[in-house]
């Protein structure tokens, strides 16, 4: 019998000279992982990152399919959650690289999700000034966004992602079949940054996804892969252009300056997921917008209809992990990256699909916005 014919991945370059990488989406991808990982590998062994629960549903998958390409995969397990961003095992996981003599030649997997991807990309920029790491991101969030585009970071006291350094991959692998272990609450957190790529500059997507944003949740083959393919296009596009968010990438922070307060607030705890920070914090910028007369009441409400559509939570007063007052969020605000002297860049729109950067916000209207938001019934 003809083994069976494996149907090729889609592939979307993120052109970056000669750090340019491809990100490969589609079907048993990690059931291919050595094949595919092969030829950066300079040794049979390389180290992989994840967290208890990726591991204990897909570990024996990836090592088989590491195996299957002549590659033994040596994995450190971590626990699963935002707080696993940290310092300390930050720390520990270079320890650990350090004791089993990895050295630069050596591949680093982050397997798991964008805390995964955060920190092992985190902590491949810093061992020996810099190693290889591949990408095999789990969730759809981790697909479609953190795993794209170099950006690593573990969370402060002060906020979150404020310690980092850009690093890209070598490889990023979206196996678009791991997504089927996925509570439905994690899916609908990874929809939002699709439903961002839409929002920034791109209402054709919109409308496709107003058609097809059931299919994607429900992890249709068709309409899953087309939906990474195109947001994975959308952020390497953008990256190319901009890799050190000097200018354009800002735009991907669309809900973002919102959503990192919401979850600094919050205190980092599960009970609200990063997607749906973001969900609710593209909401607040619709609506921010509109408020400062950029766009029309209707266009915005359109934008967070389409956010609704998929379960996400639009209100403020009834996102996960409240009540939130207005006050400790423009405080949280006060320690991005961006800000200077009272006032944060926000990712606000003229229009669906119109997104822009408004450099100098007045935190002080953005607080009394977020109290109105508050206090509706």
């Amino acid at each position: 019998m003809d083994a069976p014919t494996l149907t090729e991945p889609t592939k979307v370059r993120v052109e970056l000279g000669t750090r340019s990488y491809d990100i490969l989406i589609g079907a048993d991808l990690i059931a291919r992982s050595g094949t595919l990982i092969a030829p950066f590998a300079k040794q049979s062994r390389v180290f992989i990152l994840s967290d208890d629960t990726v591991w204990g549903l897909h570990g024996e998958t990836l090592l088989t399919g590491l195996s299957s390409g002549g590659l033994t995969g040596l994995e450190k397990v971590l626990p699963a959650g935002e707080s696993t961003k940290n310092w300390a095992l930050l720390g520990e996981t270079l320890d650990w690289l350090l004791e089993h003599g990895a050295g630069r030649d050596d591949v680093l997997v982050a397997f798991g999700g964008g805390v995964i991807g955060d920190l092992t990309g985190l902590a491949a920029s810093l061992m020996k000034r810099g190693m290889q790491f591949v990408q095999v991101p789990t969730t759809l969030l981790a697909q479609v966004d953190s795993s794209v585009g170099g950006k690593t970071a573990v969370n402060s006291k002060f906020g979150k992602n404020l310690v980092g350094a850009f690093y890209q991959p070598r490889l990023v692998l979206a196996d678009t079949n791991v997504l089927a272990t996925l509570p439905a609450r994690e899916r609908q957190a990874g929809y939002a940054e699709i439903i961002k790529y839409g929002l920034i500059n791109d209402p054709e997507f919109i409308d496709w996804l107003s058609d097809h944003g059931n299919e994607v949740l429900k992890l249709d083959s068709d309409s899953i892969s087309a939906a990474v393919a195109v947001s994975c296009r959308a952020k390497a596009g953008i990256v190319a252009q901009d890799e050190r968010e000097g200018g354009v990438r800002a735009l991907l922070n669309l809900g973002h300056t919102f959503g990192h307060a919401l979850e600094a607030a919050n205190g980092y705890r599960a009970n609200l997921l990063h997607g749906e920070a973001v969900g609710t914090g593209m909401a607040l910028a619709l609506r921010y917008s509109a408020r400062l007369g950029l766009m029309t009441s209707k266009d915005a409400e359109h934008g967070v209809s389409l956010i609704q559509a998929s379960g996400l939570e639009t209100e403020l007063q009834r996102l996960p992990g409240g009540p939130y007052e207005a006050g400790p969020l423009v405080e949280a605000m006060r320690q991005d990256k961006k800000a200077r002297g009272g006032k944060v860049p926000l990712i606000l729109a003229k229009g669906l699909g119109q997104s822009f950067i408004y450099p100098d916000a007045d935190l002080s209207d953005v607080q009394d916005f977020l109290q109105e938001e508050l206090q509706k019934s």
